[in-house]
């Protein structure tokens, strides 16, 4: 049982794995950080764009 004890806390395989995860999870929170921002911005842009547009008299 002692030499369990051992092994279990000298390998580091599972570490890694935390690691990742993390790395991964921290990633796509700043994916979908910036997606929310890109979309709130375009929005505006379009509806900016569709208005002076609009407001346009050509004819």
């Amino acid at each position: 049982m002692i030499k369990f004890i051992k092994n279990f806390r000298k390998d580091e395989d599972g570490a890694v794995t935390v690691d990742w995860v993390v790395l991964t999870a921290a990633i796509v929170g700043l994916a979908i950080a910036a997606y929310g921002a890109i979309e709130t911005n375009a929005t505006t842009l379009f509806n900016a764009t569709a208005g002076a547009i609009g407001g346009q008299n050509d004819f």
